[in-house]
């Protein structure tokens, strides 16, 4: 596999398509950070890191729908940086997502953080997804 993250979003992205309430994908450092931030930011519900499947373990994401209308909280997952062709951002170029509505996941050198925290700290780095 050459491209982990996109592999992670395309896990996401096919389980809401299905909708699935629990989704499996294989751990690395750089997932459990983006889970993080995808639930800090309320677009899961939950998350679990489990060590004990493969030599890195597993992440089980338990995903979040609207009660009412069944409509899934991530309405699209896009891979922005990829391993052929990285993007970059500095402080002042970040990219604002929906104007402001959705996120841009970034990999600075002060770790996996958003746009907006990347912004407040004045920090640019790699645009890995946009999420919205």
């Amino acid at each position: 596999m050459t491209d982990p993250i996109a592999d992670y979003l395309t896990r996401l992205r096919n389980a809401i398509r299905a909708n699935h309430r629990i989704v499996e994908v294989p751990s690395s450092k750089m997932k459990k950070e983006i889970t993080k931030v995808l639930h800090d930011k309320g677009y899961i519900r939950n998350y679990k890191f489990e060590d004990n499947a493969g030599p890195q373990g597993t992440i089980k994401v338990a995903l979040k729908y609207n009660p009412e209308t069944k409509t899934p909280s991530i309405q699209q997952l896009e891979r922005i940086s990829k391993p052929g062709l990285r993007k970059y951002a500095n402080a002042d170029e970040l990219p604002r997502v929906l104007n402001g509505l959705g996120i841009a996941i970034l990999s600075t050198s002060k770790g996996i953080m958003t746009d907006k925290e990347a912004r407040n700290l004045h920090i640019g780095g790699e645009v890995l997804c946009y999420v919205y």
